[in-house]
């Protein structure tokens, strides 16, 4: 399993070296646009609008937008220096929490953690203490240059973190419009709404769960492919760009040599 991440997590004086690896994977299916002429990909091009220009990315500066159109510009040297100052602290478990006290929304994504080299019985000692006391430890960690709020927890015979955001990044649910409130609902249409969810509860079996929209799309391209030949994109000759240019320039310097002749002959007459 790929590691996105190395590092340590620490509790007390306990120091754990841990190995981050993605817990989830996307399985969307990848459709690709392409240019109906010649059936090839479509790319998109960093351009200025102001210049009118593709824009190279050394040529790229990092800002923020402080108003509308006036920007403060951060230097990659400063970021830098500011990711590393932040690293440095960005594993401390901060303290434990029961996980039924954190909303779902608060949730972001999940990782597994396996243990570094030599790390072994420390790890065992925090996913058995956790699991003994039934808590989780909440801590922050620097992943890919953004600082994040996570919990440690075990899971199965692991240990699992996942990542939440911040309260500022969960919006209010007083900006959500035309929430009903104090509507009135009559016994006998609660007990009967009651009574079908009771009808419908069972135990939580994920395995039973499946994504009927990218399995009918998988057969859908699976049929395709049997049933019909494919596009293939039109390749460009390097050969006859090459020779279009030639001939392009050629005819420049036909017409300067015309032109400079002509002029020539002019003056003698002159």
């Amino acid at each position: 399993m790929h590691t996105v991440w190395k590092g340590s997590i620490s509790f007390g004086l306990v120091n754990i070296p841990v190995k981050l690896h993605a817990a989830t994977e996307d399985k969307d299916i990848k459709l690709r646009q392409l240019h109906k002429k010649c059936n090839n990909p479509i790319k998109y091009k960093k351009t200025c609008e102001h210049c009118n220009e593709e824009v190279q990315p050394e040529d790229i500066i990092m800002a923020y937008e402080y108003t509308t159109n006036k920007f403060i510009e951060l230097d990659k040297y400063e970021l830098e220096k500011l990711k590393k100052d932040q690293e440095a602290k960005a594993v401390d478990i901060i303290n434990f929490v029961k996980l039924e006290e954190i909303d779902p929304i608060y949730f972001d994504r999940s990782y597994y953690l396996s243990p570094g080299d030599g790390g072994g019985k420390a790890y065992s000692l925090l996913r058995d203490s956790l699991a003994n006391s039934g808590k989780i430890g909440v801590a922050k960690i620097m992943i890919r240059s953004k600082e994040k709020l996570a919990v440690v927890r075990p899971f199965n015979n692991a240990l699992i973190m996942e990542t939440l955001h911040f309260p500022d990044e969960v919006r209010a649910i007083s900006d959500v419009p035309n929430i009903p409130e104090n509507i009135e609902l009559s016994k006998k249409e609660m007990d009967t709404a009651t009574l079908l969810i009771d009808q419908l509860t069972e135990p939580f079996e994920p395995e039973k769960f499946t994504d009927d929209y990218r399995t009918a799309l998988m057969e859908l391209i699976k049929e395709k492919l049997e049933n019909e030949k494919g596009v293939e994109a039109k390749q460009l000759d390097n050969n006859v760009v090459d020779i279009m240019k030639a001939l392009e320039e050629s005819i420049k310097k036909t017409k300067a040599k015309k032109t400079t002749r002509k002029k020539t002959e002019e003056r003698k007459k002159a």
